[in-house]
C-alpha cells in the first residue's frame, strides 16, 4: 500500500479509526526525513492491512504544534485509535517491520485497561 498524505483536516479521522495508522511527521527540508521515505514506503508495501501516512510539518504547522512535535522525523502508531507508540528518528526497514509486527500482537483490551487505570489513578 502506498503511503498517503494527512492535513490538519483529516488527520483526526484517520487516527481515530479501527485498525493500525502510522504517521511519518517530515519536512522536506530534512536530510533524514527524506532517508527515511524510501524505507517507509518499502515497510508499508509489506502491511496492506495498516495504513502508513505522512504529515508534512511545514504545510501542517498548527497540527504539529498540537502534536507537540519538536523533532523530525518522528513516528508515532495508532491503533484503534490509541497511540501506542511514538518516537523521533529514523529506524532501519527490520526495525520497522518488527515495530508494526509488534503493534499489530498487542491484545488491545489490556491497552485499554491500563490507559483506564493509570487515568483512574491520576484523578485519585
Amino acid at each position: 500500500m502506498a503511503t498517503i498524505d494527512v492535513t490538519e483536516d483529516t488527520f483526526e479521522k484517520t487516527v481515530t479509526g479501527e485498525g493500525i495508522v502510522l504517521v511519518d511527521a517530515w519536512a522536506s527540508w530534512c536530510g533524514p526525513c527524506r532517508q527515511f521515505a524510501p524505507t517507509y514506503e518499502k515497510v508499508s508495501e509489506n502491511h496492506t492491512d495498516a495504513t502508513f501516512t505522512k504529515l508534512d510539518t511545514e504545510a501542517n504547522q498548527g497540527l504539529a504544534a498540537a502534536l507537540e512535535i519538536q523533532s523530525i522525523p518522528t513516528l508515532m502508531v495508532f491503533r484503534d485509535g490509541i497511540m501506542v507508540y511514538r518516537e523521533a528518528g529514523t529506524m532501519p526497514a527490520p526495525a520497522l517491520e518488527d515495530l508494526v509486527n509488534q503493534v499489530k500482537a498487542l491484545d488491545m483490551d489490556d491497552v485499554r485497561r491500563q490507559i483506564a487505570e493509570q487515568q483512574g489513578s491520576a484523578e485519585a
